[in-house]
């Protein structure tokens, strides 16, 4: 939920909420312009206004941001030149709370005391210790006495990244996978407790490298706030706070934040490449016997920390293209968010979107409208609550003429067996169970022309087992073990398709998934995929993953968006006589690796839904059909097996 304050004339004051960041530039746009329309036949009566003063409901009367600042100043030196403005106030985010210092508002308050000539902050208060990676790096210019005793010097470091605000803003917010490619100071990360939409408790664990052999490693719980300033700038600020969900962790020390977090403003682009001033601030308390003793801990510590800065610069410089247009990362619950299917009632009720023209069509058909390049990556799984997801007319009209893919009579599962268990209650622990295929959104026939996406429905083959192995080394084609559930299900004539996700470590784990059906449909999708060469099978394999239950950054990490599979990993691929086994090794990709290191850590808390697909690209192909899905709760390391893996007759 993020709030909109805005002061109208006549001191009327109105408070809106919306769900999104978009939402709310949209409502401040409109705004906007009703003040512009009313303040055009003041001008012409010759009436002016003096500007209006933006105060937050949870400010308690802190200062305005250092843009509203600038308006004022600009509008007293042009009084006698032109009649004054009505100056817009607005900020997206509530004031931080009482006990967080917003040190980004010094600034304001010095420019406000001082002329023209004397406005060089940096000058007054901070000394520039050293440049370092292309950095500007202060130490606070105040009398030791105004410190508290238990802290140190505040230091910040201030540089340019060729980026927008949104998206620094957005991987300085994220605690996930990709933190470990700029924040060399980071270890993990985890939500405490969501105050609101703007304000959080967070578990911080510092990677630091002074002496580690000797110094105990630290850890922070912080409370985090973050708002964006009406001209585009964004504001994170921490504080240390105790709470009784975060105390002391053994093996770790507890340092105290005073002060700190980031500034990020924007400046004029460059070359036609967008620019940002980032400043980091902290002044921090390590604690320990570290502190006392050797007076260069605490430096050497803060200026790991600051370097973050040139870790955003250079994190955005090799990244040749961006993701998914930048927004504002909204905190999840943590409770669990599993996808229900309520939205399918009442169908009769909905109308029947049209589909293309036949002259659309007939150009599809002509020119087989590929979307290989078109990738489901940027796309989020049931973000889109108003979409409808009930199959239309022309939909089924369309699957009438492709090859038919519906899953044959159900195949007995009693002769299949593998070592974790199913169990399909609720509240099971360590167990798999098969996920419902409306809780993913698949390509519609329309996919191609309108980019809608419907309820994946039933699944095209049947999970018949999972295996959860664990060796000293990677275990590749696990379908030749003697009794597995491809060996069987080969003895019954019946075809498998068997996933064996890898996962690596001092002990290398693989949770293998055996998808069984009685034959191929030949030339579908599906038969093509199995049939085809490797560079076919990368371009298509797609993963949908969820977490329906776990705690907020695993989520954040993992996300719901769908993955090529061959695209991010590396995909080994055994083709035998009535199965096709896919090794897919999570450590060949450093994020992965990165999101993989958060999860393995609290996979006994986790409930994780993943779907195995072939991607469809052309009309004839659509809709998309589900391989499989299945849902695994809770798991144990300890219930890991060591396989007995017959020799690999390649």
């Amino acid at each position: 939920m993020v709030v909109l304050h805005s002061l109208l004339p006549y001191r009327h004051y109105q408070i809106m909420a919306a769900f999104n960041i978009q939402e709310v530039l949209i409502w401040k746009e409109k705004i906007e312009s009703v003040i512009d329309q009313h303040q055009e036949p003041q001008i012409a009566n010759g009436n002016k206004y003096v500007s209006f003063e933006y105060k937050s409901g949870m400010d308690n009367g802190r200062t305005a941001s250092s843009s509203d600042h600038e308006c004022q100043f600009s509008a007293q030196e042009d009084e006698v030149d032109a009649p004054s403005s009505l100056l817009r106030r607005t900020t997206i985010g509530n004031g931080p709370p009482d006990s967080i210092f917003d040190w980004t508002q010094e600034c304001d308050s010095e420019l406000a005391n001082h002329n023209a000539n004397n406005q060089a902050f940096s000058g007054k208060h901070w000394r520039l210790l050293q440049c370092q990676n292309g950095l500007r790096i202060f130490e606070e210019l105040v009398e030791v006495d105004y410190l508290p005793r238990s802290c140190s010097r505040a230091m910040k470091a201030v540089g340019v990244v060729e980026a927008t605000c949104e998206e620094i803003f957005g991987l300085v917010m994220s605690m996930d996978g990709t933190r470990f490619e700029w924040d060399c100071s980071f270890q993990y990360g985890s939500l405490v407790e969501e105050v609101d939409g703007h304000t959080a408790i967070i578990y911080h664990r510092l990677q630091l490298d002074w002496f580690p052999l000797f110094v105990w490693p630290r850890d922070l719980c912080y409370v985090r706030y973050w708002r964006r300033n009406d001209d585009g700038s964004y504001v994170v600020l921490f504080r240390s706070r105790e709470h009784e969900n975060c105390g002391q962790q053994p093996g770790y020390v507890r340092a105290h934040v005073e002060s700190g977090g980031f500034n990020i403003s924007p400046l004029k682009s460059r070359n036609g490449k967008p620019r940002t001033q980032v400043q980091h601030l902290m002044q921090v308390d390590l604690k320990g016997w570290g502190v006392g003793y050797v007076s260069s801990f605490q430096q050497h510590c803060l200026l790991q920390m600051l370097n973050s800065v040139a870790g955003l610069r250079e994190w955005f410089a090799q990244i040749d293209e961006r993701g998914a247009p930048s927004r504002i990362p909204v905190m999840v619950n943590m409770a669990s968010s599993s996808v229900s299917s309520v939205k399918t009632q009442k169908i009769d009720e909905l109308s029947v979107p049209p589909g293309p023209s036949l002259d659309q069509t007939n150009a599809a058909s002509r020119n087989s409208v590929m979307m290989d390049e078109y990738s489901d990556e940027d796309e989020e799984q049931m973000p889109e609550a108003e979409q409808e997801a009930c199959p239309t007319k022309s939909d089924n009209d369309a699957k009438r003429t492709a090859p038919k893919e519906e899953p044959f009579e159900k195949i007995g599962l009693s002769c299949f067996s593998g070592n974790l268990r199913r169990d399909d209650h609720d509240n099971s622990r360590d167990c798999w169970r098969i996920s419902d295929g409306n809780n993913f959104r698949v390509r519609s026939k329309h996919f191609c022309f309108n980019k809608t996406k419907i309820p994946a429905g039933k699944h095209l083959m049947d999970l018949v087992a999972v295996d959860w192995f664990k060796d000293t080394k990677r275990m590749d084609h696990v379908a030749r073990r003697h009794g597995c559930a491809a060996q069987v299900a080969s003895e019954k004539e019946l075809f498998s398709l068997v996933f064996n996700v890898q996962v690596p470590g001092s002990t290398h784990y693989s949770m293998v998934f055996y998808f069984v059906t009685r034959e191929l449909v030949p030339g579908s999708l599906l038969h093509r995929f199995v049939e085809g060469d490797d560079e076919f099978r990368n371009s298509r394999l797609k993963l949908i993953p969820s977490v329906p239950k776990g705690s907020w950054i695993v989520r954040q990490s993992v996300g719901s968006t769908p993955c090529l599979l061959g695209k991010a990993v590396d995909c080994n691929y055994i083709r035998g006589p009535k199965y096709l086994e896919v090794d897919i090794d999570i450590g060949s990709s450093t994020v992965a690796n990165g999101v993989l290191g958060l999860v393995i850590g609290v996979i006994t808390t986790l409930v994780v839904d993943m779907a195995f697909l072939v991607q469809a690209n052309t009309t004839d192909e659509l809709p998309e059909r589900l391989i499989g899905a299945v849902r695994v709760s809770h798991i144990e390391l300890s219930s890991a097996i060591v396989p007995k893996l017959d020799a690999d007759p390649s």
